[in-house]
């Protein structure tokens, strides 16, 4: 019985790592939205050098609004690594198995 449990929070465990990584990856799509903005803001300016306060005001705002998705994304991989209510189960678990 006791080793089904420990299958059990290890598959869990497994899962919420997996998880985890699998929430970093939209890390990618904030770093290529900003790089795409900040390239178009530079040609705006390149263009126009007189809109460039209003050019680099609105690249700010869109490179910070753009920045949260990747900070949801490691608060998401955060809390299945380290909030997961199963850590303390499984190492109590495996302490008693263990000896």
């Amino acid at each position: 019985m006791d080793e089904m449990k420990i299958l059990a929070n290890a598959i869990v465990l497994g899962a919420s790592a997996l998880g985890a990584g699998a929430a970093m990856i939209a890390g990618i799509g904030p770093g290529i939205g900003e790089g795409y903005c900040g390239g178009k803001a530079v040609e705006a300016i390149a263009r126009q050098p007189e809109a460039s306060g209003a050019v680099t005001r609105t690249m700010i705002i869109g490179d910070a609004i753009a920045e949260t998705t990747g900070i949801y994304a490691l608060v998401v991989a955060l809390l299945l690594l380290y909030a997961n209510p199963i850590f303390g189960s499984l190492t109590s678990a495996l302490e008693k198995f263990g000896g």
